[in-house]
């Protein structure tokens, strides 16, 4: 008789329905031919709690559902891979094209920008040294935020403490401008950490539910729908379009699109990067 494949000492029944909660509930989507890299990045949850089987981890988050027991999940399947100057061809059309227009719309109130997923907070900080470096901070107010739905990922964010593999790209003067090193790698100078407005968790589809923050007019929300259902994606899109303002424009990443995901945003090509617009 055939028995089920065990990792690290945990039987597999339930894993299959334990993928379709984490799918249902956060979006992350494992195919079939994933389910082995599930079950080892889950292993150590079920193992701590003392669990034979994925199946037992079913039953806690689907009907105890714990908010931590949900954020422990989240760190073991966040993919934190990401550094400064990410795809900067679109953040810097975003600050020369986007900003000025959302700027002359906004009425004199503050221009608030999201970055969600966050991860350990390069991506905000980015954004906010080419605003630095074009002078917005100087001529209006504005807001910078950063989410993730990882608290991990958040904790790293607030330390803001980076090493060397985060600057890979980032060229020398840039860092010299605006990082010091301290002891295990470099951290922002105060007057660029206090561009960020706040750090927060937050899971993508519950985005409304992030205080405003799905209101935003300029939003980066790059390289996560790739681990998204096409669910979970439509989901995250429609709280977007549904709170943004017009105008207002959505960041993906370069290998991310909305093609048959919804009519609310419309692609466009700005200074040679494209961008979905609301208007």
């Amino acid at each position: 008789m055939s028995r089920e494949p065990v990792e690290l000492g945990i039987a597999r029944v339930g894993l299959a329905l334990l993928r379709d909660l984490i799918t249902e509930r956060m979006g992350l989507h494992y195919a079939d031919d994933r389910e082995d890299v599930l079950a080892e990045r889950l292993a150590s949850i079920a193992i701590d709690r003392g669990f034979q089987s994925y199946l037992d981890l079913f039953y806690l988050l689907k009907y105890e559902d714990n908010a931590a027991d949900w954020w422990r999940v989240m760190d073991e399947l966040s993919v934190p891979e990401t550094y400064f100057w990410r795809e900067l061809d679109q953040i810097r059309a975003a600050v020369n094209r986007l900003v000025p227009e959302l700027v002359r719309s906004s009425r004199g109130g503050p221009l608030r920008i999201w970055s969600i997923p966050c991860a350990s907070g390069e991506e905000p900080l980015t954004i906010a040294m080419l605003l630095d470096e074009a002078g917005w901070f100087d001529r209006v107010p504005i807001e910078l935020h950063g989410s993730d739905a990882s608290p991990a990922s958040i904790a790293r964010a607030r330390r803001a403490v980076y090493r060397e593999r985060s600057f890979r790209v980032l060229p020398p003067s840039i860092k010299e401008k605006y990082f010091e090193e301290v002891g295990g790698g470099w951290t922002p100078v105060a007057s660029l950490q206090q561009r960020i407005t706040s750090y927060s968790i937050v899971n993508l589809l519950e985005a409304e539910r992030a205080g405003g923050l799905s209101c935003s007019p300029l939003i980066f929300c790059r390289n996560a729908f790739i681990y998204f259902s096409p669910a979970a994606v439509r989901k995250a899109v429609h709280v977007f379009a549904v709170g943004m303002p017009t105008p207002g424009y959505l960041c993906l990443g370069a290998s991310e699109s909305l093609l048959n995901v919804t009519n609310a945003f419309a692609l466009e090509e700005v200074d040679g990067a494209f961008v979905y617009a609301k208007r």
